[in-house]
């Protein structure tokens, strides 16, 4: 698999942006170790590299492709010199629409890469994608099964 190597393991977060911007399924792939899982914003979970490209080369072409995103804060930390947890705060923006839905917006979600060194540089083995809902602590599911983001706060200190 032909990707950019990551020396350090705040990269990952850039480079996972840089290889979905290039519309390049095999580039995020190769940041994941071959038996590495990935949880995406609505709890479909993948169990390999081979899983995660191929869902993500879905996504790329029929949801995302004329999607652009853009990294904000990242932050690392190490566990051990070998293994490191980075998250990163990543703006969606350009997600393809459906004609039987309204046109999506402007998404923000937080990006959480488990990390290892290995031979082949930094890689990930556990990534995990959520969406932030401003405003919102939880989620409740209505009598049809939807769900719907709530807020148990009250007063002034509810504002996000």
């Amino acid at each position: 698999m032909n990707a950019p190597v990551a020396e350090s393991p705040d990269q990952i977060p850039q480079l996972f942006v840089e290889a979905w911007n290039d519309r390049d399924p095999d580039g995020i792939a190769a940041l994941f170790e071959e038996d590495a899982d990935f949880v995406n914003v609505t709890g479909i979970w993948w169990t390999d590299r081979e899983a995660i490209r191929e869902a993500h080369a879905y996504g790329l072409e029929r949801i995302f492709s004329d999607s652009r995103l853009t990294l904000g804060k990242v932050k690392l930390r190490r566990l051990t010199p070998g293994i490191a947890v980075v998250h990163g705060r990543v703006i969606l923006e350009g997600q393809t629409g459906r004609e039987d839905l309204p046109r999506p917006g402007r998404r923000v979600t937080i990006f959480s890469f488990v990390v290892s060194l290995g031979e082949a540089g930094w890689r990930c083995v556990s990534a995990q994608n959520t969406d932030v809902v401003p405003g919102a602590e939880t989620f409740l599911r209505d009598p049809q099964g939807g769900l719907r983001a709530v807020d148990y706060r009250e007063g002034p200190e509810r504002e996000s």
